[in-house]
């Protein structure tokens, strides 16, 4: 294409500062986020305590490190965390929480809906016995593959576990999608939750970083795991300037995400030859058949759109892409199906 403007459909991770975000940035005022004293992070890490119901909040890079840092807090050396099958902390951090922090992952089926039965919660923690790692924590995501856990199971699944003494912690790196979808405040969604890793730089748009919440203490503590793992920062504001305007500007907006990825999965399901999902919040599925993928991939580049085009393909919409975006796309799939033939 000679003007390029493409369309990212493969995550959300892929959106660009907008020009007002960037002038909050350029404007940050910054010290050296290491001693404490950086004015925008301490503001962002408040002002993210303050909006999702906890005492403090710690800013470092990503969301994997957030997580493992709330991991390797919550968990010592043999001790063990309930997960999910599909979770990310389990199946997408690189195996962080056993290698870096000796911590187990004990793995448990997710459901279609993308929850963990409480009957395998409850089978799965370990008998206080020698021979198990001890079990400390209930690790959850919302949303989960782009399914949100509804509030009536998320309380039932967090109060098994404290009553069980363990603590919980949530990989919220779309909790906000989760909020905006069931129509409740940022608080309400985190209820139950001893600790939530929130990321800034998915559909929230900021270029880069996560926020770790929880008690005073425990942040703390967290924050001897950050400068550990290489996420003690110096001159963090111009990036927490990014965070704290995603925040404050483009929670609310992410129901238009929602609405896109709707309007996509119903054109592409039109298509007799794709297999589509109905999306609850701005991720949806597809299964294209295997001998398409390839020559797909090619058409849908030549169209200006990029997409991990596979037999079960993932599509993610986010605030760079528009309505007109989605109606481009429903057409470049439509021209492609109508002369393929298997």
């Amino acid at each position: 294409m000679s003007e390029q403007h493409w369309i990212d459909l493969r995550s959300d991770t892929v959106t660009q500062p907008s020009q007002a975000m960037r002038a909050a940035m350029a404007a940050a005022e910054v010290g050296d986020d290491v001693y404490g004293d950086d004015p925008t992070v301490n503001r962002l890490q408040d002002y993210a305590a303050d909006l999702f119901g906890y005492e403090a909040g710690l800013f470092a890079p990503s969301g994997t490190q957030t997580n493992l840092i709330a991991l390797m807090t919550h968990c010592g050396r043999g001790d063990e965390y309930l997960v999910g099958q599909e979770a990310h902390t389990y199946k997408y951090e690189g195996g962080g929480a056993a290698v870096l922090g000796s911590i187990q992952p004990q793995p448990i089926a997710n459901q279609p809906d993308g929850s963990i039965l409480l009957s395998d919660i409850e089978a799965y923690i370990k008998p206080d016995d020698m021979h198990f790692a001890r079990t400390r924590l209930l690790a959850l995501e919302n949303t989960i593959g782009g399914r949100v856990l509804g509030q009536d199971y998320v309380a039932a699944a967090t109060a098994l576990a404290h009553a069980k003494g363990l603590a919980t912690h949530l990989d919220g790196a779309r909790v906000c999608n989760a909020a905006v979808k069931q129509g409740l405040s940022l608080r309400e969604v985190m209820q139950g939750f001893d600790t939530v890793s929130v990321c800034l730089s998915k559909g929230l748009g900021a270029p880069v970083g996560s926020v770790l919440l929880g008690p005073k203490g425990f942040i703390e503590q967290g924050k001897r795991w950050r400068k550990m793992l290489g996420g003690g920062m110096r001159q963090a504001g111009v990036i927490a300037a990014a965070a704290h305007y995603a925040l404050e500007h483009n929670v609310q907006r992410l129901a238009q995400d929602h609405e896109n990825a709707a309007t996509l999965a119903r054109g592409l399901g039109e298509i007799d030859a794709l297999s589509v999902s109905a999306p609850q919040t701005n991720i949806f599925w597809l299964d294209v058949p295997a001998a398409a993928c390839a020559p797909l991939r090619k058409a849908l580049a030549e169209q200006g759109i990029r997409a991990t085009v596979g037999p079960r393909m993932r599509i993610v919409t986010h605030l760079d892409v528009s309505a007109a975006d989605v109606a481009r796309t429903v057409a470049a799939f439509q021209s492609f199906f109508k002369d393929w033939r298997a």
